[in-house]
């Protein structure tokens, strides 16, 4: 989207005189057009690379830090959020913890809204309608929060009995509280990675770092658990409640110093939001070499079709087959 098509519907969506306290979500290209209506401005972003392009001054961090650029807020804008869970937990947030009669203002392509984004923001707004489209965008428009007495739903809990683990997930959380397929087979091969300082790349919920925490003769101190959300950092933190791993919030792992790490596990993402995109896990593997000390190993998972495992031996070293499915491989690269 265009500042131009963003301006014009945003125009289209608020009258900006009537504009005091305006709470900018996971949209760092809206914060200086907010500065430009609205007396006060606070932002936020789940993801960590986008909250580095926001001013310092306006920045909120953490999930205490969205409730507080959430306080008192009339208008809230948001690009699109990545799932339906997600929609559903920010709207909810925003009808509880902004201003009584706050407006939010969700901006989209047309191709990525359905009838269902609609159907979750009626459930925290009394009033929720599409805006006039510019181009290929246009907004979702939410007045009237709902203040339910009911708890918040998020983040969800589940038990899974097989690996005797309460699993926790935000909105955003990628598989939720499932154990999905890839980590699944991540999982079954977990006591064979390389014990001592190890990471969880992309860590989710936190299913990976917590059964690696919990292996015998592994230091739970000595596992790192990342992911560029900080609501997935949250939800590991949770998943791990009483292991003493570490968690944090980066986006990729140029922060990490070099020869620091004996292993690292991912199911790496290969999605921002619905649009395929790999650029994270391919700057995982071209970083690899340089985090993993000599004969340092990276355990990946990902889907069977994709052409990892010659990146991996080009980028890391040695590649060998550790299991696959039709659906998935999972290899282990070994730094030379």
């Amino acid at each position: 989207m265009t500042a131009a098509d963003a301006r014009c519907i945003l125009a289209r969506a608020n009258t900006p005189e009537s504009v005091r306290r305006l709470a900018v979500l996971d949209a760092p290209d809206l914060v200086a057009t907010a500065q430009e209506i609205a007396p006060a401005v606070a932002a936020w972003c789940d993801d960590a690379g986008a909250a580095a392009q926001l001013p310092t001054a306006l920045r909120r961090d953490g999930l205490d830090g969205l409730t507080t650029a959430l306080h008192g807020a009339d208008t809230t804008w948001c690009d699109l959020p990545r799932s339906l869970g997600a929609l559903d937990e920010l709207a909810g947030l925003i009808a509880r913890h902004a201003d009584s009669e706050a407006r939010l203002v969700v901006l989209a392509r047309h191709a990525d809204l359905t009838r269902s984004m609609n159907e979750v923001l009626a459930r925290h707004f009394a009033d929720v309608r599409g805006s006039l489209g510019v181009g290929k965008h246009r907004a979702l428009l939410a007045d009237g929060p709902l203040r339910s007495a009911s708890p918040d739903p998020w983040p969800k809990m589940r038990h899974l009995d097989d690996l005797d683990l309460d699993v926790w997930a935000h909105g955003a959380t990628f598989a939720g509280t499932r154990c999905d397929p890839g980590t699944r087979l991540l999982v079954d091969h977990l006591d064979d990675v390389p014990r001592g300082d190890v990471l969880d790349f992309g860590c989710g919920s936190g299913i990976l770092a917590t059964l690696l925490a919990r292996r015998t003769g592994q230091d739970p101190a000595r596992v790192l658990a990342l992911d560029v959300l900080a609501t997935s950092v949250d939800a590991t933190r949770r998943t791990a409640a009483g292991l003493a791993l570490q968690t944090l919030w980066a986006d990729g792992t140029a922060t990490l110093a070099p020869d620091s790490l004996d292993a690292i596990v991912t199911n790496p993402p290969f999605h921002a939001g619905v649009a395929k995109d790999s650029s994270a896990t391919l700057a995982l593997f071209a970083d690899a070499a340089r985090v993993l000390r000599p004969g340092g190993e990276l355990w990946a998972v990902y889907n069977s079709h994709l052409p990892w495992k010659a990146r991996l031996s080009a980028l890391v070293g040695p590649t060998r087959l550790v299991a696959q499915t039709p659906r998935y491989t999972l290899v282990a690269a070994t730094r030379r």
